[in-house]
């Protein structure tokens, strides 16, 4: 079991670091895959991953990745999107009804903007000035996050003991470890930002900059995996899938990303040039 998660996950890194590195059409076109797999997952909880209203969830999904790629300035029509997409779903719920419950048709609306309008932004960093250096905060610090709470927590329970930050909702994780977490990520970035701070003339301070690029992306990470758990077991699944050997589904995987994904472009865009 260890051998084959270690195996696909290093593959998931091999090719997940080729789609961040040459960006462009590559990194569009696998995001609007990897968003298309983990709306099925989602939908499946429901049974809804092959009805009417699932295929409808795509197509929008699909139409927000064209619209972000092709049209200028697309996040000045995304409200406009939101509103189209909402009424053709309850204009396709009350003329099926009663087909679909309003659960379901929440899902639906759920899953277009939990997975593909969340990790589209993993390729709106991308295009950033500077986004080649600030996208790979979205993964590297839910990774170096969960390597240091990992690490912090295990010694802390042989120590001191840990509190659990959320004992009915994942009860290995303690309250320790995120705090290791955090610093661990803020430690990474502010060593990263040091090397790398000739490539960023635009910021003030590269070091400041990416060690807050760290600890913000490592607590929202946190939030994200806790988010996914609560999901799954509110309809008591494991996992979403079965896609990657040893770690379940796209969303099993990806669910820090989600979360972290908007808020590093977030600071990237409009927080980091202030420093």
């Amino acid at each position: 079991m260890f051998r084959e998660r270690l195996l696909s996950g290093i593959v998931l890194v091999i090719i997940s670091s080729a789609g961040l590195y040459f960006g462009g059409l590559p990194l569009f076109a696998g995001l609007l895959v990897i968003s298309l797999i983990g709306q099925m997952e989602l939908y499946r909880i429901m049974n809804l991953h092959k009805k009417a209203a699932g295929l409808y969830g795509y197509i929008a999904a699909g139409l927000y990745y064209i619209m972000l790629y092709y049209v200028e300035n697309a996040q000045n029509y995304f409200i406009y999107f939101t509103m189209a997409f909402l009424t053709i779903l309850m204009v396709l719920y009350v003329f099926s009804y009663p087909k679909y419950n309003t659960q379901e048709i929440l899902l639906i609306f759920f899953g277009v903007f939990y997975v593909a309008v969340m990790l589209s932004f993993v390729y709106r960093t991308r295009v950033l000035e500077n986004g080649i250096w600030f996208v790979w905060f979205i993964f590297i610090s839910s990774w170096v996050s969960d390597t240091f709470a990992y690490c912090v927590g295990m010694i802390t329970g042989k120590t001191i003991g840990n509190h659990k930050m959320s004992p009915k909702l994942s009860p290995k994780k303690s309250i320790e470890g995120a705090v290791g977490g955090v610093a661990g990520s803020v430690i990474f970035g502010c060593v990263y930002g040091s090397v790398i701070a000739g490539s960023l003339s635009s910021l003030n301070n590269p070091v400041l900059a990416l060690g807050i690029l760290g600890g913000v992306g490592a607590l929202i990470s946190m939030i994200g995996d806790l988010a996914a758990s609560a999901v799954k077991r509110n309809f008591n699944v494991k996992d979403y899938g079965k896609l990657i050997p040893g770690h379940g589904g796209i969303l099993d995987r990806f669910d820090s990303v989600i979360f972290t994904a908007p808020v590093i472009y977030f600071l990237a865009a409009e927080v980091l040039p202030m420093l």
